[in-house]
């Protein structure tokens, strides 16, 4: 596949990505005001892309043992061995997650995935921590990355705003080194990842070789630094 050479081009990027940035950040610090609408049925794509996200009971820190992140990616596989899905990215907090999954024609609709995936985990945290009910604070929230305005350019400034979720906590200093993050399997799939991913589509769209790919993504790191300097 031949790419043009302004993809790669510092000024391209800035461009279509100023013209997002501001749409994104409302997308992400507002979408729950849908909470106060009507619930409206969830839109269901096969082999769509899904940015989704769920937060623990009254947003407590439940999974802030590293035990419980990594019994978390434990489900998720489980999750592979029942339904079809590519597990794109993931990182998981002390108290909320974020995956990005992408469904497949004529397999298991993101609800259904989700449901046994929250479902399974809540169960084995109970049962681990002799506690009963709820364990989810909502029903998980989904963005379709093919619905937005320039998918390629979104899902890579979405891979960067999830990789630093553990900066802006002041959990490290550097998303590279948070363990329970996926970003490196996109940088350097030999560090050895706690739960293995699928290269998501547009990720292979950057380039012929691999470190061509990383070298294009790594300008979006570039400039969502600059941009999160302004905003935080």
């Amino acid at each position: 596949m031949i790419i043009p050479i302004y993809l790669c081009q510092q000024s391209w990027i800035d461009i279509h990505c100023r013209m997002r940035v501001s749409r994104f950040y409302l997308l992400m610090h507002y979408r729950d005001m849908r909470g106060v609408m009507a619930r409206k049925p969830r839109e269901q794509i096969p082999g769509a892309t899904y940015h989704v996200y769920s937060r623990c009971l009254q947003w407590a820190d439940l999974m802030e043992q590293d035990y419980f992140k990594a019994l978390f990616l434990d489900v998720i596989l489980q999750a592979k061995e029942i339904y079809t899905f590519d597990l794109c990215f993931y990182e998981i907090m002390d108290n909320h997650f974020h995956l990005v999954i992408k469904t497949r024609e004529g397999e298991a609709n993101i609800s259904r995935i989700m449901q046994y995936i929250k479902a399974r985990f809540a169960e084995k945290y109970n049962r681990t921590t002799n506690r009963i009910g709820p364990f989810w604070n909502e029903r998980f929230k989904d963005v379709i990355v093919e619905n937005q305005g320039k998918p390629l350019h979104y899902f890579l400034w979405l891979l960067w705003y999830l990789a630093f979720n553990p900066v802006r906590k002041k959990r490290v200093a550097d998303p590279r080194d948070y363990k329970f993050g996926s970003i490196n399997q996109y940088l350097n799939p030999e560090k050895g990842p706690c739960a293995p991913i699928t290269l998501h589509e547009y990720f292979q769209y950057l380039g012929n070789t691999f470190q061509e790919k990383v070298a294009t993504l790594l300008l979006y790191e570039e400039y969502y630094r600059r941009k999160r300097a302004v905003f935080w």
